[in-house]
């Protein structure tokens, strides 16, 4: 079946701009979407996966590896008898892998090839879900239920970029550098403060309360499985501008100035907020220069600053006992305390 267009998707819009801001700058760090269920977030990054430019990829290459950046090569790519000649490339959809709760850490990171082993008797290593996930996305619904062996091997490629395995006699060190997006219910659990903090943006995804939105949820989704073609055709000329506008942000990206006082007030509210080390005022200016380039803009503006404030800090703040108030409202009284309004 067609993936649903990312234009159809009816409001969510914080959780479709943090998808978007991701896809225009990757060092963001992810995306963690949490809420209520059946609210649209599974189907969101799959199809804002389905509507970005292709890659260049070399061919072959089960690490889908760019061509036109040698640094970031595997090993094979990176051999001198590889780099004596032009690789071979062809453009590719970047993926979207799927992280079940089950999965095996073999399956992950990946493992020796047993087949060819047993019958050959060669050494072969089979890639993981990682090596899959490079340069696109990987999904983990309820990652709040994710198991700890799991969440440290996320924590160790996300930190390094790199996927390294040695085991069975083998050492296989590849690139492993993709968005993060995770999905869950808070009230099923929550995450481990390592996990959390490695992602980039957190959005609140709650069930839309307004009649009109709810009754035009139900009829876009009720024409899609009744002619997914024909629903596809009708959002693929508002889909290409999302496409046009993430390709031509990603281009615009580096020339996008930070001016100072934008950068002293980003640094004010994360203080004022309490958030811990650096990462909160990192994720915030790239989460602002990455939004200002998809709107066009060739510098970042306050309100751009705020507008992507709480989705970057939301997740980052201490734990008081004696405050129960909710996060997203701290930020936004922190906000207005800083900004004098």
């Amino acid at each position: 079946m067609a993936v649903y267009p990312f234009s159809a998707i009816v409001g969510q819009d914080e959780m479709k701009r943090a998808l978007i801001m991701a896809a225009v700058e990757p060092r963001i760090g992810g995306v963690l979407a949490l809420g209520d269920r059946g609210t649209g977030k599974s189907t969101a990054i799959r199809a804002l996966a389905a509507l970005l430019p292709k890659i260049p990829t070399v061919k072959a290459c089960a690490y889908r590896c760019a061509p036109d950046r040698p640094a970031g090569l595997c090993d094979l790519c990176s051999s001198p008898g590889a780099r004596a000649k032009e690789l071979a490339s062809r453009p590719e959809a970047p993926s979207v892998v799927d992280l079940p709760l089950g999965a095996t850490e073999d399956r992950v990171v990946g493992a020796l090839d047993l087949e060819r082993a047993l019958v050959g008797g060669e050494k072969r290593f089979e890639p993981g879900l990682l090596a899959r996930a490079h340069r696109g996305f990987l999904y983990i619904d309820e990652v709040n239920l994710l198991e700890d062996h799991l969440v440290d091997v996320l924590l160790d490629v996300a930190a390094s970029g790199e996927n390294v395995v040695e085991r069975e006699g083998l050492s296989v060190r590849h690139p492993a550098r993709f968005v993060l997006v995770g999905s869950g219910n808070p009230e099923e659990g929550e995450l481990r403060p390592q996990l959390l903090d490695r992602f980039g943006i957190s959005v609140d995804v709650r069930t839309p309360t307004d009649i009109d939105e709810r009754m035009e949820v139900v009829r876009r989704r009720e024409a899609y499985e009744q002619d997914p073609e024909a629903f596809v055709a009708r959002w693929k000329r508002a889909d290409g501008a999302v496409r046009r506008k993430i390709q031509t942000a990603r281009d615009r990206l580096d020339g996008v100035v930070l001016p100072d006082p934008v950068l002293a007030k980003a640094v004010e509210l994360c203080v004022a907020l309490g958030s811990d080390g650096l990462r909160g005022e990192l994720t915030l200016m790239r989460s602002a220069r990455a939004l200002a380039a998809y709107e066009g803009h060739d510098q970042v503006s306050m309100k751009t600053l705020r507008a992507v404030a709480p989705s970057a800090l939301r997740h980052r703040l201490r734990k008081d006992p004696l405050d129960e108030t909710d996060a997203s409202v701290r930020v936004a009284r922190t906000l207005s305390e800083v900004f004098g309004d």
